[in-house]
């Protein structure tokens, strides 16, 4: 036990390298680990691996038979475009078109789970869940140039009662953000609850996450004009940007020879959450749908689907001549589009997942996974149609993952 927890530590100092995730559902990951994300994100009623135990419901820790070790890698390979036309400065920018400049981003996710007593299950698990950005420097006359990462460390139980289970967790997160004006980053806590219930050959899961607000200050000047002119008032104001609250159902069927099929649904508060609201995001409903087969007694094979509502409002008819308030500041309401649109477009809908699965011994086994979001272009134009903002993303994501049971 004393090995496994130094090799958690370890690899938990590699997981706080990762500084960005460009992610899926708005800004939030589908999933955590080869073995969810290949199944659409699905877990919240019968997850495969402690890491998707604790991210999704940490009352399914109980399902985790044994010790193991899970340790995960993401390459994370988002296309971003965007095209403005506007009048030439100070009226606007001019026309550009370009494709962001940011590289590809490598993930980790690591989890712990051990047996307490035989009806209490802990486990342990740091990964980066939740970001998004572009960089467009050198080719945006704006130098739009944006950065937000999320990173959490879960420690989470469970207790299981007959067929009924429950669980909870701390999320201790870590957020950071730049928006081309320095790195800001602060810290939030909160808690995440979930409960199962097995009953024959389905299982059946109920979790919720509760909002966690990060204050970032000193992060943009917002009120300065920031419109075509690129004139500030050499303030920089804080903005607070929470993680939403989060609600989620899942049922899984396992009443078939090597298979399991499992749907999930949640509910993502962004039109409350401080920063998503005041940018102009609508709350989501998340689908995910997931199979696996036992192919083999060493090979599994899954696959899945996973969509969510762009929860990005167009506002068609903007006057680009106003100010938007913003937590306090006065925003031009062309820097606030321009902003919204080309800074921040976590606007993918539809996923497509694919993995396996190989035992190369009862000790350890090897995940793939691949994510395919398929491309969603937005587009605004403001009241005098002289003005259009647009932006297109697509994303691949390949998956890495080793399980050590002990």
């Amino acid at each position: 036990m004393k090995k496994s927890v130094n090799v958690f530590a370890a690899a938990f100092v590699m997981a706080g390298l990762a500084v960005n995730v460009f992610a899926t559902n708005g800004d939030n990951m589908i999933g955590v680990g080869p073995t969810s994300r290949s199944m659409g994100g699905t877990g919240i009623a019968a997850p495969q691996d402690a890491i998707s135990a604790i991210f999704s419901n940490p009352a399914a820790l109980s399902q985790i038979t044994g010790s193991q070790f899970n340790f995960a890698g993401t390459y994370f390979s988002p296309t971003v475009k965007a095209t403005v036309v506007s009048p030439a400065s100070p009226a606007g920018v001019g026309n550009w078109k370009a494709t962001s400049q940011d590289a590809a981003y490598a993930v980790p996710a690591i989890g712990l789970s051990t047996p307490m007593n035989d009806k209490m299950n802990f486990g342990i698990a740091a990964y980066g869940v939740s970001g998004m950005g572009v960089d467009y420097r050198n080719k945006d006359p704006k130098y739009t140039n944006t950065k937000v990462s999320v990173m959490k460390f879960v420690p989470a139980v469970s207790y299981k009662n007959g067929a009924f289970s429950y669980g909870a967790g701390l999320d201790i997160d870590y957020q950071a953000a730049d928006f081309g004006a320095g790195l800001s980053h602060n810290y939030a806590i909160g808690a995440r609850l979930g409960a199962g219930y097995e009953y024959g050959v389905w299982n059946f899961g109920l979790t919720y996450v509760t909002p966690q607000n990060v204050k970032h200050n000193r992060i943009y000047d917002f009120d300065g004009s920031g419109g075509p002119t690129m004139t500030f008032d050499g303030t920089f104001e804080n903005l607070k940007l929470e993680n939403p609250a989060q609600y989620g159902a899942g049922a899984a069927y396992k009443g078939l020879d090597k298979w399991v099929f499992a749907a999930d649904v949640k509910f993502v508060d962004w039109a409350n959450a401080d920063g998503y609201s005041d940018f102009g995001w609508k709350s989501q409903t998340v689908y995910g749908l997931g199979v696996q087969n036992k192919t083999t007694d060493k090979l599994t094979l899954r696959a899945g689907w996973n969509y969510g509502k762009n929860p990005l409002k167009m506002h068609n008819g903007f006057n680009a001549g106003t100010l938007t308030s913003v937590q306090g500041s006065n925003m031009s309401t062309f820097g606030y589009e321009y902003f919204r649109v080309i800074g921040f477009p976590g606007i993918v809908e539809h996923h497509v997942t694919l993995g396996a699965g190989y035992e190369f011994s009862p000790k350890f086994t090897l995940n793939l996974g691949y994510k395919k979001a398929l491309a969603k272009t937005v587009s605004e134009t403001d009241s005098s149609g002289a003005i259009t903002l647009k932006s297109k993303l697509s994303e691949d994501a390949y998956d890495l993952g080793l399980t050590f049971k002990f």
